[in-house]
C-alpha cells in the first residue's frame, strides 16, 4: 500500500484511470461505428465492399446519365409535337351546316351548304341544291374566310356558323 502513495504509485493510478477512461471511450466509439456501418449497409445494401463516397459518386454519374436521357427524350418529344401541330393546322377545325329549301317548294329543306375550314379559316364550302327532278353540287374554295367566287347568302351563313361553332337550320322560305 505504501507504493500507491509515492509519486510512482500516484502516476500508476493516474495511468490506470486514464486507461480505463480510454477503454470506455473506445467501447462507445466502437458501438457508434457499428451503428454507422449498419446504417451504411442499409443505404449501400448487404455484401457491399464500397463505401459511402463511392456510392455517392455512382449516384452522381447515374443522375447525370438520367438527365441526359430525359433531355434527349424531351427534345425528341418536342420535335414530334411540332410535327403534330403542323399537321393539325391543316385539319378541319371549323364546320358549319345550313339546311334550307332552295326553291321555296316546301320540300323539307333538302338543300344544304356545308363549310369545312381549317385553323387558318381556309377550306371548302359545298352546296347541294335539290329540286324535284334534279340535284346540283357546287364547291367553292375559301382562303382565310374569303372566297374567290362569290358565296351565296346560304354559303356565307354556313361559313359564319362554322366560325361561330353553331349548327342551324334556316327557317322555311329562305
Amino acid at each position: 500500500m505504501d507504493d500507491l502513495t509515492t509519486t510512482t504509485g500516484i502516476v500508476a493510478l493516474a495511468a490506470a484511470a486514464t486507461a480505463i477512461v480510454a477503454l470506455a471511450l473506445a467501447a462507445v466509439l466502437a458501438l457508434q461505428l457499428r451503428r454507422v456501418r449498419a446504417a451504411q449497409r442499409v443505404v449501400l445494401g448487404n455484401g457491399s465492399t464500397r463505401d459511402l463516397v463511392e456510392h455517392a459518386a455512382e449516384l452522381g454519374h447515374a443522375f447525370e446519365a438520367l438527365r441526359s436521357y430525359v433531355e434527349e427524350s424531351a427534345l425528341r418529344l418536342d420535335n414530334r409535337l411540332g410535327t403534330a401541330e403542323e399537321r393539325l393546322d391543316g385539319v378541319i377545325a371549323y364546320r358549319g351546316v345550313l339546311r334550307y329549301d332552295a326553291y321555296n317548294e316546301l320540300s323539307g329543306r333538302q338543300s344544304a351548304s356545308i363549310a369545312l375550314l381549317d385553323a387558318t379559316r381556309s377550306g371548302v364550302v359545298l352546296s347541294s341544291i335539290h329540286h324535284r327532278d334534279q340535284a346540283r353540287l357546287y364547291a367553292k374554295q375559301v382562303r382565310e374566310g374569303e372566297s374567290d367566287i362569290e358565296l351565296s347568302p346560304e354559303e356565307q351563313e354556313a361559313v359564319r356558323l362554322a366560325l361561330a361553332g353553331e349548327v342551324q337550320e334556316a327557317p322555311r322560305g329562305v
